[in-house]
């Protein structure tokens, strides 16, 4: 009886550790896993910012912006400002409401926080744009690459005519000056006279 009691007490103290060791090694149940990204859409020449707001001092009043006079913010306008997502003391890093600094590429945290369902439904490749393997690496496009950070709200389409119908379809003869050429011919035309000149 005793060696069936050591055998239990064995087993149950090698079975605690092996739990203790995995769970040490796995992620949290709330840790967030690094998304496979293209870099973000940056402006020409505005990436680093640090290159111009190294020297520059930190201003938190809201105010019409003076170098970025293309960006207006229409997003959430009344509740935000600038430095509520971008970090005043390294401007080459965001800032989420806890604080944490993270890069441009992990911009979807950002938007997250209060975007949590479409961030949830990003995650699960139902909202945006998500390429890659069924069951393997899989690219996904950050929020930026179709929204406007500062205006994400897409602007009003025009929208085209309704396509044909082919039973609305007729064949009409047209005169031969009315059917368009084959637009290469023109660009043939000007190859075979350089060619000629040279």
């Amino acid at each position: 009886m005793r060696d069936i009691f050591k055998m239990y007490i064995t087993g149950f103290f090698i079975n605690s550790a092996l739990i203790l060791l995995l769970s040490a090694n796995a992620p949290a149940a709330d840790a967030v896993p690094d998304f496979f990204v293209p870099a973000p859409p940056f402006s020409e020449g505005i990436f680093p910012c640090s290159e111009c707001h190294a020297d520059l001092e930190v201003n938190e009043t809201r105010r019409e912006l003076d170098f970025h006079e293309d960006i207006v913010l229409r997003h959430a306008e009344e509740q935000r400002w600038c430095l509520d997502c971008h970090n005043p003391d390294n401007r080459d890093k965001l800032r989420l409401a806890n604080g944490q600094l993270i890069f441009f590429e992990k911009s979807y945290l950002l938007c997250g926080q209060c975007h949590g369902t479409i961030y949830r439904d990003w995650k699960a490749g139902i909202h945006g744009r998500r390429t890659g393997y069924w069951n393997g690496r899989k690219q996904y496009r950050l929020c930026v690459h179709c929204h406007n950070p500062h205006q994400p709200k897409f602007k009003p389409l025009k929208p085209l005519p309704p396509p044909i119908r082919p039973d609305d379809i007729k064949y009409i003869k047209s005169p031969a000056d009315e059917i368009p050429l084959n637009p290469l011919n023109s660009l043939l035309k000007q190859e075979s006279k350089h060619a000629k000149e040279n």
